[in-house]
């Protein structure tokens, strides 16, 4: 996995909003089927990083990353408004891959590589202030957390506390894990207190 160094033109604000422009602009996934459309949020004073997968089909549509079910969950979890969700100056949204990868058999296929390859360091070596990480999914995992053991999502999010309070590895907040939801109760008992102290002790 290339780990390049931080890139200098995105060190300050006029160089992220030049990233950000390029990002837009970017049409390596316009072979997908509903094309390019890169779906992104932050700036320089982002102090949470929230890195998920790839966009779903409404998000899509929308042009807005998670404004949909899985959002109201994750705005819940985090216990902010959407408001404040929505402010680059405290959250940064880049997932896996930033366009909509299609559909599969059994729902959206993986993120796809090309676009991490190209813009995920850049993005994220122009987020100085970030004091957590929130990791959402496989391939994401694999991506902020490559030296975890090789276990199942749910024991990596049992093991939370290894990587906190810097790194929390998070199932994903889509109405379809209303069933792991239920079989494991201590996520909302045990890290979901932990992480909205954590949120509301870095926007201040």
């Amino acid at each position: 996995m290339d780990r390049t160094p931080p890139i200098s033109q995105a060190s300050d604000s006029a160089g992220i909003e030049a990233l950000s422009n390029e990002i837009r602009a970017c049409i390596i996934c316009e072979p997908l089927p509903l094309g390019a459309k890169p779906i992104f949020q932050f700036n320089k004073r982002s102090r949470i990083l929230i890195a998920g997968q790839a966009p779903g089909r409404i998000t899509h549509e929308k042009g807005i990353p998670f404004d949909d079910p899985s959002g109201n969950r994750l705005r819940e979890w985090l216990g902010v408004d959407r408001e404040t969700f929505y402010n680059p100056d405290i959250f940064a949204i880049i997932p896996m891959g930033f366009c909509f990868p299609g559909t599969g058999k059994s729902g959206d296929l993986p993120p796809r590589p090309e676009c991490a390859a190209q813009w995920r360091n850049r993005a994220l070596n122009s987020l100085p202030d970030i004091g957590l990480t929130l990791v959402i999914g496989q391939y994401a995992m694999d991506w902020h957390m490559p030296d975890r053991p090789k276990e199942t999502l749910t024991k990596t999010v049992q093991n939370w506390r290894e990587y906190w309070p810097d790194i929390l590895p998070l199932p994903h907040p889509s109405p379809r894990n209303n069933i792991w939801l239920k079989r494991n109760p201590w996520f909302g008992e045990d890290v979901l207190p932990s992480l909205q102290e954590r949120v509301q002790t870095l926007i201040g």
